[in-house]
């Protein structure tokens, strides 16, 4: 499973945090590892020009799986930590249902 990642401009500490990014990515989505072709993470400051505010990091992130279209999935939150944190969580029951639905077929 490959694992990009991508920042906006006002994301700092890039290399610290694209370690732990990955690190949770791959946490969660090791048992789809089979399934998942590459994931693609966003994230960004939404209001950056702002300077401060409540759900303001952002987390996307895309799966691809071989075979189907990709499936994303986004999560706002006060600390990007936190916006990749749940953006897994719900990337993680995405992918179940998504597969769980495939198999029934």
């Amino acid at each position: 499973m490959q694992i990009q990642i991508n920042t906006d401009g006002n994301i700092e500490g890039k290399e610290r945090l694209a370690e732990q990014v990955e690190a949770v990515v791959r946490d969660n989505l090791d048992r789809f590892s089979e399934q998942i072709t590459r994931v693609e993470v966003h994230l960004s400051d939404e209001n950056s020009d702002q300077k401060s505010g409540t759900d303001d990091k952002r987390c996307v992130l895309e799966a691809r799986l071989a075979g189907l279209q990709p499936i994303a999935v986004s999560h706002e939150a006060v600390t990007v930590e936190q916006a990749v944190d749940g953006a897994a969580e719900k990337m993680v029951r995405s992918l179940d249902g998504t597969l769980w639905r495939l198999r029934g077929r």
